[in-house]
């Protein structure tokens, strides 16, 4: 006769304990480029850019929007800061294009992260998805 082994189900696990726990998810909440993309003027810099398909410069980007040219190149600058642009100088003149690939690839990341944490797994306290990844 066989005798069956019930394994009790983990309790769920606190908001401080799973801050205190590593995981992928962690990799692609990066606060400074949420922030360079949360401002509307920025979302249209970029949104032109992509749609151009290719490096422009600032005076060309500066057309996408009624915003004074100093306020686009500084907006430009932050962009760049957070990883969502690349910059290319020649002479005085400043290009700017998308890092689409890299961006592709942190939100890919990061969509991949938050799927694989849809009802967790055991590690995480959630006995809904056992042996599954974690975020």
């Amino acid at each position: 006769m066989m005798t069956q082994v019930y394994k009790q189900p983990r309790r769920p696990i606190s908001p401080k304990q799973a801050l205190a726990r590593r995981r992928p998810v962690d990799g692609f909440l990066d606060a400074e480029l949420f922030k360079a993309l949360g401002d509307p003027t920025r979302m249209r810099l970029v949104a032109c850019l992509v749609k151009c398909a290719r490096a422009c410069t600032v005076s060309e980007i500066a057309e996408c929007c009624s915003v004074d040219f100093s306020v686009v190149s500084r907006h430009l600058q932050l962009l760049e800061r957070a990883g969502v642009l690349e910059s290319a100088r020649a002479g005085r003149t400043v290009s700017y294009r998308v890092r689409g690939d890299e961006l592709a690839a942190i939100f890919t990341g990061l969509a991949r992260a938050l799927s694989a944490c849809d009802g967790c797994c055991g590690t995480c306290g959630n006995p809904e998805k056992p042996g599954g990844t974690c975020c």
